[in-house]
């Protein structure tokens, strides 16, 4: 895997941007999460006029090995044909892009289906599926480190395209499990504290998900008791979830906002900072979802989620939900009038 330079945002342009925000004909701290929001892409930026440049959302799609032990409510073939159905612009990810002006690329990293009929996706495909981490490790080095080129390809051809701020969603039937694992190991959870139901897993699906997740996890450990982050990553991960890896650490390393959406997502934040911990600053969490352990794993990453809606769908759609916020931020920053021009006593 390749080294990435990321550098946190220089923060001597901080007092600047607070006198600015301050100076906003409002209450000084009035706008609350707003302001922080607009510190936060100011810094990113190092501007005091910021900007939205051309949104754009990559939706990462993969098949996961550990499905095949029944720990998914959905088959695996769900994947594939809601790839499809992306391309058609019937799915939820759909809907918000159009509604926020996002452009969606549609991505396959791993999809166990031939999608080379459909040109809307495009093909990234390293395996069709990671192997069962139940018996050994879902990928390869090398496979790990082509996932990871790919994110951050990703990364540069967003940058080359013009945006300055992009949202990664996924869509991999299992990938919960992943998810939970990575939180587990490399949040030091306990393993039952983060699984949960998934896309709708009923109790005695739970208990199941819960007993092939342990038994996983203790040949993991015994085939690698020093293991670290990365063997961690390739051992559990999908390939959508360490392309979203990538994704987030090359953008990071070209100043781009980051927008995670829920729990699997933030799963891949935790393995991001674990790698590169300079990458948090760059990213804004958008949602907590309602599967388990996602209120903790966003506190392992000291994040505030701008929304909590109840949502469970992935593919992104909580943080594009949450975008008109950013938005807010940015355009107050760039539209607000400050005291002195609007001829309006200053008052604090």
């Amino acid at each position: 895997m390749r080294k990435f330079n990321i550098e946190r945002p220089d923060r001597r342009i901080e007092d600047s941007i607070r006198h600015k925000i301050d100076n906003l004909n409002k209450p000084k701290g009035s706008l609350g999460r707003l302001e922080s929001i607009a510190m936060q892409i100011c810094l990113i930026e190092q501007t005091l006029h910021p900007t939205l440049h051309k949104p754009q959302h990559i939706l990462l799609g993969a098949d996961h090995g550990i499905e095949r032990e029944g720990v998914s409510v959905s088959p695996r073939e769900v994947t594939w044909q809601q790839m499809v159905n992306f391309t058609k612009g019937g799915g939820g990810v759909n809907m918000f892009c159009r509604q926020h002006g996002f452009k969606l690329h549609i991505v396959d990293m791993g999809v166990d289906h031939d999608l080379g009929g459909y040109p809307a996706i495009t093909d990234r495909k390293i395996a069709r599926g990671t192997a069962d981490f139940l018996y050994g490790p879902a990928m390869s080095l090398e496979q790990m480190d082509k996932a990871v080129e790919t994110g951050d390809e990703l990364a540069a051809m967003c940058l080359d395209e013009g945006s300055d701020i992009i949202c990664i969603g996924e869509m991999g039937i299992g990938n919960t499990s992943a998810s939970s694992v990575w939180m587990s190991e490399l949040g030091g959870v306990a393993l039952d504290e983060c699984i949960g139901a998934g896309a709708g897993l009923d109790s005695p699906g739970l208990a199941h998900k819960r007993k092939v997740l342990a038994e996983a996890t203790g040949r993991y450990h015994r085939w690698k008791p020093d293991a670290g982050v990365t063997d961690c990553i390739r051992y559990f991960g999908g390939f959508e979830m360490v392309a979203a890896v990538g994704l987030m650490l090359g953008a990071a390393e070209r100043r781009l906002v980051v927008m995670v959406d829920g729990f699997i997502m933030s799963a891949c934040a935790l393995a991001a900072t674990k790698l590169v911990p300079e990458a948090r600053d760059y990213m804004i969490f958008g949602h907590q979802g309602d599967e388990n352990g996602h209120r903790r794993l966003l506190q392992l990453l000291h994040a505030e989620p701008l929304l909590q809606l109840g949502m469970r769908l992935g593919e992104g759609t909580g943080a594009l939900c949450a975008f008109p916020i950013i938005d807010s931020a940015v355009r107050m920053m760039n539209e607000m009038n400050d005291f002195e021009h609007a001829n309006i006593t200053k008052y604090f």
